[in-house]
């Protein structure tokens, strides 16, 4: 018997794109075929991924022109530079604006490689096929895409939607642990914003999603996509709901930036984001101590950091914070809870919050 499957769809109109979930999907030739029309195809991975499932992906795509680059792993990679061996490559192969580029990857080749379709001969088309738990649940959905700069977190890129996402949950059995956990920072951020029926499904199933039980990563990844692709929907180009699904990323991103990218996972750096967010969010009187200590406990279960590294200052988080995306007319904007299940976009708080937060959570 076939392992059940889901497909949601993320509603944009003539762009309106399917998320294929679950068990077997990159052996599934005639589901890689539907992907995408294209031709000639330039399939991005990495090091760490392309040994166990490009020759694989490959084969589904029979009867194409298939290139491949490779990078190297690591998020110190999702930079301008590394794209120019794929451009390169797409060039000697004299792809035109009728081919595809296929994603097989985390986030970071997801977010590189759509940038590359997004700029290629002005755009061509993309499909993400995520291999990590964080992938599969935020960054291959939704369009986002992008480099680093040692400035800032995403400060280069474009909205360029995929023309679908393959979600093949057995990639996740070689997913490293330390990976597997840092996906959870932005399941456990979905519960938190806007899910609270979630977070107490979370809170119940959290160790057999870690153990990687294939029926509960099943619906936990579907639960996931199904509340970006709502969001999504809405707010495309994140002009308003959508920046909620940045809880934690303003203090997160920061942390990576001030550490240069790569030291800390993505997910780490949420991680200890988020605690910082509910942490402001007491002090600002809109969530109990009780509330922040249910969530810093279900990040703290999952392996996960509840506070930022010990040589960042306070002067530092402000000056990476300045740079974020959200902020307008120089105001600090951020995502903060009004209650477990209940986020908030807002310019409207006491500065002093934000200092006591910092200052505790940093090092001057």
């Amino acid at each position: 018997m076939p392992e059940p499957r889901q497909t949601l769809t993320v509603e944009l109109g003539e762009r309106s794109y399917p998320i294929h979930i679950g068990r077997g999907l990159l052996a599934d030739r005639a589901l890689l075929q539907n992907a995408t029309a294209a031709e000639s195809v330039m399939v991005v991975s990495n090091e760490a991924v392309a040994p166990l499932y490009l020759d694989t992906l490959k084969a589904g795509l029979a009867g194409r022109q298939v290139i491949a680059t490779v990078l190297p792993d690591g998020e110190q990679e999702k930079r301008l530079e590394s794209m120019l061996p794929v451009f390169d490559e797409m060039l000697v192969n004299g792809l035109g604006r009728d081919s595809a580029v296929i994603a097989l990857g985390g986030g970071v080749i997801g977010d590189l490689a759509g940038f590359v379709a997004a700029t290629y001969q002005r755009g061509v088309a993309f499909v993400q096929i995520p291999t990590t738990l964080l992938a599969m649940v935020d960054s291959s959905v939704g369009g986002k895409t992008g480099v680093n700069h040692p400035r800032g977190k995403n400060m280069i890129g474009a909205f360029h939607q995929p023309r679908a996402v393959v979600a093949d949950l057995s990639v996740l059995d070689t997913l490293p642990d330390r990976e597997m956990r840092a996906g959870m920072a932005e399941v456990i951020k979905y519960a938190l914003l806007g899910d609270a029926a979630f977070l107490d499904w979370l809170e119940t199933h959290l160790d057999e999603a870690l153990a990687r039980e294939p029926g509960v990563l099943a619906e936990l990844v579907a639960r996931c996509c199904r509340n970006k692709a709502a969001i999504v929907s809405a707010d495309e180009r994140e002009s308003g709901q959508r920046a909620l699904l940045n809880l934690g990323h303003t203090f997160g991103h920061a942390i990576e930036a001030a550490r240069g990218y790569g030291d800390w996972l993505h997910g780490e750096a949420i991680a200890a984001g988020m605690c910082m967010a509910t942490g402001m969010s007491r002090r600002l009187g809109w969530i109990s101590p009780v509330d922040e200590a249910r969530a810093t406990a279900l990040i703290e279960r999952a392996g996960l950091p509840t506070t930022p590294p010990a040589d960042l200052s306070t002067a530092r988080f402000r000056e990476f914070m300045a740079r974020d995306k959200k902020n307008r007319h120089g105001q600090l904007t951020l995502v903060l809870l009004k209650a477990l299940g209940e986020a908030v976009v807002t310019t409207d708080y006491d500065d002093q919050a934000l200092e006591a937060t910092l200052t505790e959570s940093a090092h001057d």
